[in-house]
């Protein structure tokens, strides 16, 4: 189904251009520059080769950054972005690693002819989303999801990356403010329901608790919005699970990375050993995950 209103055309346009700026160095920021190796890499690698797929879609591609990594595996990929500059250095990209430029299009995962390149009416073995749902307004996620499942074949493999919400229960700053005061607390319904004037001042006594100033805000290079300027949610993994139940899959499952071994703002302390021993704590299974990794990979197959 197709989904676009005026809510989700002006998050896209806002995407847009803070991304536009970033085609030319965002595999290198974040796959290759990060002081945290890119594990998610290998954790795509093994779901692809335990799902046996053969053909695989990759929606909001970005600059070919996880299609780099799948290059070897002999599969035939396809991948579309929303973002003009991105297609560009992904079809770049595509020629490098003998991938058929006319694989990589420009499109929207809010719209379901975008996952059909042609007006293709077999689905893919596999469909991958990777920094995508972040910024996909809550109104159009349950389409989105179903424009994924629609993209594959009956058994086929749909894997969606997020950003951890209940990461926010371990980090001590102004996400885990926002996790107590939007999700557990929920302020703004106890204001509704007639809360004494004592509740703001119990909400700054929370504020307190937390370092407000981390993680610093994340602005954009030449004027354009940052990442942190534009629509950039969390999702908490038990949600999207259920979203994705509701959706059909079966056999769903959540695969948590980027893990932290103590809250992000002490890794300035000792930042070797900080990575070290974060690295050694990655393990998708782990139930710490939940808490103590940044970010997860939820997947089902499409019964």
């Amino acid at each position: 189904m197709t989904t676009k209103d005026a809510q989700t055309d002006a998050t896209e346009r806002a995407v847009r251009n803070c991304y536009s700026t970033w085609a030319e160095t965002y595999f290198r920021d974040y796959y290759t520059g990060s002081a945290y190796p890119p594990i998610h890499v290998d954790l795509v690698r093994g779901l692809i080769r335990e799902s046996g797929a053969r053909t695989l879609l990759d929606a909001g591609c970005g600059p070919a950054s996880m299609l780099r990594g799948l290059a070897d595996l002999g599969l035939d990929l396809y991948g579309f972005d929303l973002t003009p500059e991105m297609v560009e250095v992904a079809r770049r990209v595509a020629t490098e690693i003998g991938m058929p430029t006319g694989r990589i299009w420009q499109g929207s995962v809010a719209d379901a002819q975008a996952f059909r390149p042609g007006g293709a009416t077999l689905g893919f073995d596999a469909s991958i989303c990777v920094g995508v749902f972040p910024h996909i307004p809550m109104h159009i996620e349950d389409s989105v999801i179903a424009n994924l499942r629609e993209s594959v074949r009956p058994g086929g493999l749909v894997a969606v990356e997020a950003r951890n919400e209940l990461f926010g229960l371990f980090t001590l700053n102004r996400y885990s403010f926002d996790l107590f005061a939007e999700q557990l607390v929920r302020v703004d319904e106890l204001r509704r329901a007639g809360a004494p004037a004592a509740l703001d001042d119990m909400v700054d006594g929370l504020k307190q608790r937390f370092r407000m100033d981390l993680p610093p805000i994340r602005q954009g290079k030449s004027g354009e919005p940052g990442y942190d300027e534009v629509l950039s949610r969390t999702h908490n993994p038990f949600e999207l699970q259920k979203r994705f139940a509701d959706a059909g899959f079966a056999d769903i499952r959540l695969h948590f990375y980027h893990y932290h071994c103590l809250p992000p703002m002490f890794e300035a302390l000792a930042p070797e050993y900080f990575r070290k021993a974060s690295l050694a704590m990655e393990d998708p299974a782990d139930w710490r995950g939940h808490f103590m990794a940044s970010a997860f990979f939820v997947t089902g197959i499409r019964a």
